[in-house]
């Protein structure tokens, strides 16, 4: 065994021939060395198992071929763009919706420049980077004051630590809600240093339920709108409006989280009435928070408007320092509320808002354009056939939108395989398999998109 392992070649000699030098022009010696070792580290313990010499030692120019392809994937970046082919609109994995043009070219002349971010032009002095969006938001919404922390969930959690540490705060069975990556409600009060008090049941909560519960150590009453899922049936809830009049009553504040909250109404377009923020600060509700994203459609973000004085307590505290928005999201954000502002119809420049409300005929019109592409796929068949699309991200559940999709067949490929090899294109396509299908739904896909959709899957299926 031992005259069997003498014949490896030693990393020394390795790493002095022509072949590493120029690896190590690209790579660095330190990884290129690294990399070299791991290979002869590996064909060591293959040997130690009574295995032959692997064939990449007795070949020098595949040795070398798989250092190098074992660099370049060291290199190749895993977080890129990809094309939304899965008739999800608000793709979590995906990384949600694609931002507003106005809102990429926001980020890109912040992100490239020094900017104003806590600095007051009129004083010279210190400011806040809430006052470049506060005033925004307020115009929007109706609320009296605003903050935008890194996201909605970061949200809550920092208005409930602000407004409820030490407290109760009142909340309806039927709203304990669980978002994705299992972070629940209340695990977010209980983080929060509040105590949960539940009330009512799972389908049925009555406002004498709230008032009932209420106790000198009652913080707030928060209610939770069920964006991700829907309670059918035998089922009934206390409206904002009797909720803001037990708060007021006993002079405590109404907290709600909207989760995907809308700033526009979009029952005119066939989808279900979400509550519109406007709407519900002015039934009464003290604070609202809901996400930058999603059906807002701007960058991750968490967003707090309401009355004056709590938002003041909750800007205040250290949670809002901890979970501040960066200046890239900031940007973002102001861009994309700027196109809800009239004249500017938000349906024609916000992409999650243009997919949601765009007519069948352009999808069906889409669908054709990217079959016809792809006649120079050889032996590639498609087949336009009608789906039902979602919207996605924990929004407008049970809300099925009619769509098209083109069914994929390639002779002695499966759908499985079909799936594994449009991942592996560059961009990377992501379809979904249905009925042993293998489908690309054209709902969240954009006709800019579909030159690189063909491109790529003409690569990935050619040979």
């Amino acid at each position: 065994m031992n005259e069997i392992l003498r014949q490896l070649p030693k990393i020394q000699t390795l790493m002095e021939s022509d072949k590493a030098a120029s690896l190590i022009d690209v790579f660095g010696r330190t990884q290129v060395t690294e990399t070299v070792r791991a290979k002869i580290d590996s064909a060591r313990s293959e040997l130690l198992a009574d295995a032959p010499m692997p064939e990449s030692i007795l070949s020098e120019r595949l040795f070398w071929t798989e250092v190098s392809t074992t660099l370049d994937q060291s290199r190749t970046r895993s977080l890129k763009s990809a094309i939304n082919a899965t008739g999800i609109i608000i793709h979590t994995n995906l990384g949600r919706s694609p931002l507003a043009e106005e809102a990429v070219q926001a980020m890109a002349d912040i992100a490239n420049a020094y900017s104003t971010l806590e600095l007051n032009l009129e004083n010279g002095k210190r400011g806040s980077r809430h006052s470049h969006v506060e005033s925004l938001i307020c115009e929007l919404t109706g609320a009296e004051a605003a903050l935008v922390v890194n996201n909605c969930a970061g949200a809550i959690l920092t208005v409930l630590s602000a407004l409820a540490n030490k407290k109760e705060v009142i909340a309806s069975r039927g709203e304990l809600v669980e978002i994705g990556g299992s972070f629940r409600m209340p695990d977010v009060i209980a983080q929060s240093g509040a105590a949960l008090k539940e009330v009512g049941t799972t389908n049925k909560t009555h406002p004498q339920d709230y008032s009932d519960a209420i106790s000198e150590n009652t913080a707030l009453l928060l209610k939770s709108h069920t964006s991700n899922y829907s309670i059918a049936g035998f089922s009934s809830a206390p409206t904002r409006q009797d909720l803001a009049a037990i708060a007021n009553q006993h002079n405590l504040p109404l907290v709600e989280d909207l989760g995907s909250g809308v700033l526009v109404e979009l029952a005119p377009y066939g989808l279900p009435n979400e509550p519109v923020v406007k709407d519900v600060i002015a039934a009464g509700v003290d604070v609202v928070t809901f996400s930058g994203d999603k059906l807002l459609g701007g960058p991750q973000a968490g967003i707090i408007a309401g009355r004056k004085p709590l938002i003041d307590r909750i800007s205040r505290h250290p949670m809002a320092r901890a979970v501040r928005v960066d200046k890239l999201s900031l940007a973002a954000l102001i861009a994309t509320l700027e196109l809800y502002r009239e004249p500017n119809n938000p349906l024609d420049r916000i992409p999650v808002l243009r997919s949601l409300s765009e007519p069948i005929d352009l999808i069906r019109a889409r669908a054709e354009k990217l079959s016809n592409m792809c006649e120079s796929v050889p032996h590639l068949e498609t087949k336009i056939v009608p789906t039902k699309a979602q919207a996605g991200g924990g929004s407008l559940p049970l809300q099925d939108l009619p769509s098209f999709a083109l069914a994929l067949t390639l002779p002695g490929v499966s759908p499985d395989q079909m799936s594994e090899r449009l991942r592996g294109a560059s961009p990377p396509i992501i379809g979904r398999i249905s009925k042993d299908q293998f489908l690309l739904d054209v709902k969240a896909i954009s006709d800019r998109d579909l030159d690189a959709l063909s491109n790529a899957l003409q690569h990935a299926l050619t040979g």
